[in-house]
């Protein structure tokens, strides 16, 4: 199965089969020997990303975003006329450097943490502005966000659910369908000052985003599972810490988005 993703999908290393090319032929005695007296390989002698290169590299991207979330939340009042700029300046650089780094042909760790630094203002901007309404709701949010990740890692893990040719397409149609409906929606929201999130059904097409998000995880487990088979150098840990980032930062503000529909009649 190709990568899906659009931090993964240009980049043949994490598709089945991809990266590693090997010696088919069949080893003589003199091979067998030589495989057997050598020492035990480790990530450090293959140069070949792991799964604790992708962990390690996955919690440095986010000590960056908590920080720079922190900062905001302790440093600026909600009332502020700073804020509004600071929230949709990182939301706008963000989004700029997510499509470098995605179409990049070239892993740039550096832009990554600038990312994870733009997002964290962004996170932390619309928390604070969320929490000043809805006192504990971040909290909640961040219990969410981390009960999906392990839920759907549990799932993954077990075999529950898969990510399949068919299981991909189908959540890649909905994901660009549902990016479509965001952007129509905010359109109309500017022009005109309706919200489909304000509606009757809001909470619905809310519980969907966070559906859709969460089953995004599958595919970013199964994309560093791919690139660890296909052994992938160390560098491609970075790739993978952000495809998980970025999944993860949408979570979150979906779940955080759920709960001020479910708590506006507080």
């Amino acid at each position: 199965m190709e990568s899906r993703n659009p931090v993964f999908g240009r980049s043949e290393q994490f598709a089945r089969g991809g990266y590693a090319t090997f010696d088919t032929r069949t080893p003589t005695a003199d091979d067998l020997q030589g495989m057997y007296d050598s020492p035990a390989a480790r990530s450090r002698n293959t140069d070949r990303m792991t799964i604790d290169d992708v962990v390690v590299r996955t919690a440095s991207l986010f000590a960056v975003l908590l920080v720079a979330a922190a900062a905001v939340f302790a440093l600026i009042e909600p009332n502020d006329p700073i804020l509004m700029p600071v929230t949709f300046g990182g939301a706008i650089v963000g989004l700029v450097l997510s499509l470098v780094i995605s179409f990049s042909k070239k892993i740039r760790p550096a832009l990554m943490f600038v990312y994870a630094a733009a997002e964290g203002l962004f996170v932390g901007g619309i928390s604070l502005v969320f929490n000043s309404v809805y006192d504990g709701i971040v909290m909640q949010a961040v219990l969410g966000t981390l009960g999906a990740f392990v839920s759907m890692l549990a799932l993954y893990k077990f075999n529950v659910v898969r990510a399949t040719p068919k299981f991909t397409r189908v959540l890649m149609i909905a994901g660009v369908g549902y990016m479509a409906f965001a952007v129509i929606n905010l359109l109309v929201s500017v022009i005109t000052g309706n919200n489909a999130y304000n509606s009757p059904l809001g909470w619905l097409i809310a519980a969907f985003g966070v559906a859709l998000a969460s089953f995004f995880l599958i595919l970013d487990f199964d994309f560093v599972e791919q690139g660890i088979r296909n052994g992938l150098p160390q560098e491609f840990a970075w790739t993978a810490a952000f495809g998980l980032l970025v999944t993860l930062v949408w979570l979150y503000v979906e779940i955080l988005r759920l709960l001020a529909i479910l708590r506006g009649d507080d």
